[in-house]
């Protein structure tokens, strides 16, 4: 079995409630080729390692996910973050443990995919003045892609929506 396949097989067994033991014996059998992988000096190998960490539900591999977010590849930083998103669906924590990285992300990187991906997950974290404010800012640039732009307005709307739930 490929690490991919592996992480598949992990992401439906997370999915279906009273599996987690096999899910952490998969883990545990995954474990070192996952951190080998990570590792990698091939970016593909990087960013299917980092989407893995996400599917396994690994949330022991949170240290890697931050080194993938500064990757230089714009591939295995969006599978960082596309993993992040995953994790952080039900621990907001995690998203807000990497708030200024993601902020950064989401107003700077150069792959217009990426910011959109960076702003995805800040909608799973808290709601925070100063995030929303920067995804305003990023949707009032005229400058700015007009995707990257629709993504920050929705992301602001939807945690300006979850700040007056509270």
């Amino acid at each position: 079995m490929e690490l991919a396949e592996a992480a598949a097989h992990a992401d439906a067994l997370a999915r279906e409630p009273g599996n987690e033991r096999e899910l952490a014996t998969l883990r545990a059998q995954w474990d070192d080729e996952l951190e080998a992988a990570a590792r990698s000096s091939d970016y593909r190998v990087r960013g299917q390692a980092f989407r893995a960490i996400g599917q396994f539900r690994f949330r022991q591999k949170l240290e890697l996910i931050r080194r993938g977010l500064e990757d230089e590849s714009a591939a295995a930083r969006g599978s960082a973050l596309i993993a992040l998103t995953a994790l952080s669906a039900d621990h907001p924590g995690d998203v807000n443990a990497y708030r200024a990285a993601l902020n950064e992300l989401a107003m700077r990187d150069p792959n217009p995919a990426v910011r959109r991906l960076a702003m995805a997950c800040l909608r799973n974290g808290t709601p925070d003045r100063g995030t929303i404010q920067l995804l305003e800012g990023i949707a009032a640039d005229d400058e700015t892609d007009r995707e990257v732009r629709e993504t920050a307005r929705s992301v602001a709307a939807a945690l300006v929506k979850k700040a007056r739930a509270k």
